[in-house]
């Protein structure tokens, strides 16, 4: 979560006028707790990963676009919608300043994964895919892509910093919108433990983070 701070400090978000500037650009996206019924907490990606179930950092961001906005080459296959969202979240410059960040870390040490923007954004994202050494596609439907986070990929095992990250898109026909929401459970999978995985400071950085990264892929999708 140190990226967070990296990111708010070079952009100016973090100060009164730019916070001011944030909150005006992502009013349209709607954040809140992810409810405890939510289906990710009942898959069986979720048991492995969190087996002693310890304390979450959750949330979910919502933001409904007028189906008449979107491409319409998103609109005809089945679940090229939801890909393109996906696509969209790594590619924009909502990701940006964390994938150069990432890169000078870590590109060296994995050529391998997706690294540059045009990889990015026409990947498919199947399971399997490693993303700039942070993110590995871990379940996907028509309707969403679901990426597990925290730490590299490379490190298989329960980690201290873990989680699950789902992008969703759900098109509705009969009300002419699409709905898209971005999930997020984070926790610490290493030991049991009754503690928050990060402190609140990091938790409103994060929602606001996740807005960016909405507002910036819906820009990808729209005409």
């Amino acid at each position: 979560m140190g990226i967070l701070k990296q990111v708010f400090a070079l952009t100016g978000w973090g100060t009164l006028a730019g916070a001011g500037s944030l909150a005006f650009y992502t009013r349209k996206s709607k954040i809140m707790a992810l409810p405890t019924s939510d289906y990710l907490y009942n898959t069986t990606f979720y048991s492995r990963l969190n087996p002693h179930l310890n304390p979450t950092m959750n949330d979910i961001c919502i933001r409904k676009v007028p189906m008449s906005s979107i491409k319409d080459e998103y609109l005809k296959d089945e679940g090229k919608l939801a890909e393109k969202f996906c696509a969209g979240i790594w590619s924009t410059w909502g990701f940006a300043i964390q994938r150069r960040y990432l890169e000078r870390k870590y590109r060296d040490q994995t050529p391998e994964q997706l690294w540059d923007v045009k990889d990015l954004a026409e990947n498919k994202y199947e399971v399997g895919t490693y993303i700039t050494d942070h993110f590995e596609v871990i379940n996907k439907t028509p309707e969403s892509v679901v990426v597990r986070c925290g730490d590299s990929p490379r490190v298989q095992q329960p980690r201290a910093s873990d989680g699950v990250f789902e992008m969703v898109a759900i098109p509705d026909k009969a009300n002419g919108e699409v709905e898209f929401q971005l999930k997020s459970i984070f926790f610490n999978a290493e030991t049991q433990s009754q503690n928050k995985p990060v402190p609140f400071h990091i938790e409103v950085a994060h929602r606001w983070y996740t807005k960016l990264w909405m507002e910036s892929a819906i820009r990808s999708l729209t005409k």
